[in-house]
């Protein structure tokens, strides 16, 4: 295994790499991974390192530490990342070695609702190709998105190709999604989306609205995202200022 150079700690390239052989599906769940000194020296780091890599997965649910019998790949590791980074849905799902999988629910032109209209800057009776989906990890649904796009932006023809929006967007008219603005909340069982996800009764779900943006500052896309309280779990870094 071969680690790529990047600034980022070494651990966390090593989080990185281990995520990457899960998702290849090299490591299995449920599997015990190698001993420490035989994996520290497939991996090329210290042992030090190692288990600092170890640290961050067994917080992050993708592993689960046994004392005095060994690291195990959990069978349904929780989805975790920082919301610092913006990352498409199928990058995150793949960051956590997860399969990533999508579901057209459904897909139309539609005219934008009057709450929309300012936040996506236009005007009444504009349209907006508006998608529902749900998004699978390892053919578990864990996500209900729904999308709006402005038909403008759009070519005629446009298409859901790939599972990843900011894919299609940037390969039929190469709009490149650069930052978004992110609000999160949680919302207790919803009948609808909670059937949806198939949750148990009294399951709550983690909503991401987000609205994204491109390079040149205009809004691009509006989705409203509902996770699985527990299979997600979002982090932050937070800084004192000087």
């Amino acid at each position: 295994m071969i680690i790529n150079p990047d600034p980022r700690p070494l651990y966390m390239k090593v989080v990185d790499k281990l995520k990457e052989e899960i998702q290849l599906e090299r490591f299995q769940p449920g599997q015990q991974l190698p001993p420490e000194p035989k994996l520290a020296k497939s991996l090329g780091v210290s042992r030090a390192t190692l288990r600092e890599a170890l640290r961050v997965l067994e917080e992050e649910n993708v592993v689960e530490r046994m004392h005095g019998v060994g690291t195990f790949i959990k069978i349904n590791p929780v989805i975790a990342g920082g919301i610092e980074e913006l990352l498409s849905i199928t990058e995150m799902i793949e960051r956590n070695g997860q399969k990533p999988g999508a579901v057209m629910l459904s897909i139309e032109l539609v005219e934008v609702e009057e709450k929309d209209q300012a936040r996506l800057q236009l005007q009444p009776r504009e349209k907006v190709l508006l998608l529902k989906r749900i998004r699978t990890a390892n053919n578990e649904n864990v996500i209900f998105c729904i999308d709006k796009i402005p038909a403008k932006f759009l070519p005629e023809d446009f298409s859901y190709k790939h599972q990843s929006l900011f894919e299609d967007l940037k390969e039929s008219t190469n709009l490149e999604i650069q930052y978004a603005r992110s609000d999160i909340s949680a919302i207790g069982y919803d009948a609808q989306i909670s059937n949806l996800l198939h949750c148990e009764p009294g399951e709550s779900l983690l909503v991401l609205n987000q609205l994204h943006y491109d390079r040149l500052d205009r809004p691009i896309i509006y989705s409203n995202n509902y996770f699985r309280a527990n299979k997600f779990k979002f982090s932050v870094v937070r800084r004192r200022k000087n």
